[in-house]
């Protein structure tokens, strides 16, 4: 049973008293800049950023707050990120501001935070201006009392009402402290009961019609032309999606299989698609797909890239292919590391202006496709009715592209080298703009994330260069970011960062076991199962039955997160490796455990199903028919490359080309042969030589 929240009302009123009525000696360091704080000293882009304002900044640290309260001063927590377009705008009219930063630097200890460098600050505070009712986001700006309990907070201010927010909660805090400390205690009390859950083991709650009641709860907020879920804006929500296409094939669910290929159809051929570089944008804004917000990001891509190849092998659509190496090629070529690992994300935002690098004017686009102009105007939409702002265009298509061909009497093999030469010229052209700026931390989450999409493209198309690739990262986080046991969650030459979560053990955890099942390798397996007990002892929190988003407990509140955003909670991804963990060694402790963590979420699964997809996998593979399929002789990898090709939902395929005492494959291996077993909860048919003869066998099990 869920708890409910309970929070100060009485308290919270003051804050929006306050939101109605606002509806160190700064040194010169260098000829070039008039101020520099202590964040010079950072290696994080988002706070080499704030770096030259003259607020007197700091970077997070514990210490913050025992400075905080000897000095009996407030802070303020201003959390960011290095492509927020609204961090930006905000830096330029408040923080770089001297009158803006005379009242902070007198009133308060002003902290920076990159959100991607502590994910566990942010939650803290993005958690508590939900529950005043307001929506969260970037820039995030919290006041907090000197022992970081929350006071204010807001997103982005203009500089005339940030002064007089700056003022008012001061002068509360100086005038009525009982006051502003009660408030502060209640709403930070409120945080810590959003942790509270009760467990639960009625595993006979695990049904197949508790699934299908959330998809029913879902499918009324689908939209049915444009794809994706009903919205003003519209957001790529890859592992939902990835949770319908797996839905849809285990249960021949047409209606939701189509939704799949629509919205996918409709996202690449959208202007969240960049068309000539690759890789999509971080979302829509609005409800066509077609005007994004130009930033980009790992996680988006990163996932793009499984779930299109996964959706290829599905439904062979010749676009979803081209999505996935054009993404690839575009992670290459402008957000990898030399040495193997890859970038966090690009700004949206060069030479000031939002989106500068990637829309084109028609003068240009005239210039550089001389009389392939009308044609490729006519395929992207390129007319003055279309335009997103004076004379800038975003590059969409209209989706029919047989129609298009035959319209235009021109061939699929002659329009695809077209496409290709536009996009050379038009590369080459915008490789002379102002690039956006490069956020270059390297995130093992969301490194894991790649590493588990290439695996899934390797898988379905074949390519070792794919494979090659994931393993390359692989090797970069355990060389540079792994010691006894301790995981950074961020690696940059340079950075004094020592924080790891839950996400990059699990992630990565996850990562290993693709690798495992593509390459049938033992040491990916052993490295995910030593990660899993590395979580399990430092991770576990016993009165939820879930797990901590961070090791050490500094904060105002411990984080247990369990919903799925953009990308999919620490929590549902541990659980999921705790079933396939427990399948491969026939582990009943770890598959209880899944199932429990399931069952105490099932109530927030059914009623919030597009937040909690991720769990809704793990729910459809307790409630149908799981298949542990084992391959095991000289030729298992080939045989393995095989199955994997065939997406088959539900099923753990893993290989082993010798003998083995591992539960899968002991007392199995045949020197001359090699053999398939299908087998479910332990159960195994007679072994078969060909993928053929097993598919039959899990057709009829």
């Amino acid at each position: 049973m869920l708890k409910p929240l309970k929070f100060n009302i009485k308290f919270f009123f003051i804050v929006l008293v306050i939101l109605f009525y606002s509806c160190k000696e700064d040194k010169k360091t260098d000829s070039t800049f008039a101020f520099t704080n202590d964040l010079i000293h950072e290696t994080s882009p988002y706070l080499l950023q704030h770096a030259h304002n003259p607020v007197n900044w700091r970077a997070w640290s514990p210490e913050i707050f025992e400075e905080a309260q000897k000095e009996d001063k407030l802070v303020l927590i201003s959390i960011g990120y290095s492509s927020c377009h609204w961090c930006h705008v905000m830096e330029k009219e408040t923080f770089e501001d001297e009158e803006v930063a005379k009242i902070m630097n007198e009133n308060y200890i002003s902290v920076k935070v990159d959100r991607e460098e502590r994910p566990d600050v942010d939650q803290v505070y993005q958690t508590a201006i939900q529950l005043i009712g307001e929506n969260g986001g970037w820039p995030l700006n919290a006041i907090t009392l000197p022992n970081g309990k929350p006071l204010y907070l807001g997103t982005y201010l203009p500089k005339a009402q940030w002064n007089e927010v700056l003022q008012k909660v001061n002068a509360l805090y100086r005038e009525n402290p009982e006051q502003a400390n009660s408030y502060a205690d209640g709403l930070s009390q409120g945080i810590q009961e959003t942790n509270l859950l009760e467990i639960s083991s009625e595993f006979e709650k695990l049904t197949v019609e508790s699934l299908q009641a959330s998809i029913e709860n879902w499918k009324p907020q689908w939209d049915a032309d444009l794809g994706g879920d009903k919205g003003l804006q519209k957001f790529m929500s890859f592992n939902a999606l990835n949770f319908l296409l797996d839905y849809g094939v285990l249960t021949k669910d047409a209606e939701t299989l189509k939704h799949v290929e629509n919205t996918l159809n409709q996202m690449a051929n959208g202007g969240i698609y960049d068309h000539i570089g690759g890789g999509f944008y971080r979302y829509s804004t609005d409800p066509q797909w077609k005007v994004p917000h130009f930033e980009k990001m790992l996680y988006d891509n990163a996932q793009a890239v499984g779930l299109y190849s996964k959706a290829y092998s599905v439904f062979e659509e010749p676009i979803f292919k081209d999505i996935v190496f054009e993404t690839i090629a575009f992670l290459d070529r402008e957000m990898k590391n030399p040495e193997g690992g890859y970038y966090a994300t690009l700004d949206a935002d060069s030479d000031g202006e939002e989106g500068k690098f990637y829309v084109w004017k028609l003068k240009e686009l005239n210039s550089v496709l001389g009389k392939d102009f009308d044609l490729f105007a006519k395929y992207f939409n390129v007319q003055e009715q279309n335009a997103w702002e004076e004379d800038k265009y975003i590059l969409y298509k209209g989706g029919d592209e047989k129609g298009f061909l035959a319209e235009n009497g021109m061939s699929t093999s002659d329009f695809t080298k077209l496409k290709s030469e536009w996009r050379t010229k038009l590369l080459k052209v915008r490789e002379t703009r102002v690039r956006p700026t490069t956020d270059d931390k390297i995130l093992t989450s969301w490194n894991a994330l790649l590493i588990k999409g290439l695996t899934k493209a390797y898988e379905t198309f074949g390519e070792a260069s794919l494979l090659n690739n994931a393993t390359s990262i692989f090797d970069f986080i355990q060389s540079k970011s792994y010691s006894n046991e301790k995981l950074l969650h961020s690696f940059k030459e340079g950075s004094k960062q020592e924080a790891s979560f839950l996400e990059d053990y699990t992630f990565l955890a996850d990562a290993s076991l693709e690798l495992y099942s593509a390459t049938t390798d033992d040491k990916y397996l052993d490295f995910s199962k030593e990660l899993t007990q590395v979580v399990e002892r430092d991770f576990t929190d016993a009165a939820t039955g879930m797990y901590t988003f961070n090791k050490n407990q500094e904060l105002i509140s411990k984080i247990i997160k369990t919903n799925d955003g953009d990308i999919p909670s620490a929590n549902s991804v541990m659980a999921h490796n705790l079933l396939r963990i427990g399948h491969i060694d026939y582990n009943k402790e770890y598959l209880n455990k899944a199932k429990t963590m399931l069952t105490t979420l099932l109530p927030r699964v059914n009623e919030y199903p597009n937040g909690y997809a991720h769990w809704n996998s793990l729910l459809a593979n307790v409630t149908h028919p799981y298949f542990e399929i084992a391959v095991i002789g000289k030729n298992a990898e080939e045989l393995v490359k095989e199955l994997q090709k065939k997406n088959i939902p539900n099923a753990l395929i893993v290989g082993n080309t010798s003998e083995s005492e591992a539960p899968l494959f002991k007392d199995r291996y045949f020197e001359a042969e090699t053999f398939i077993y299908v087998c479910q909860n332990s159960t195994c048919k007679l072994p078969v030589k060909t993928v053929a003869e097993a598919l039959v066998q899990i057709k009829n099990f």
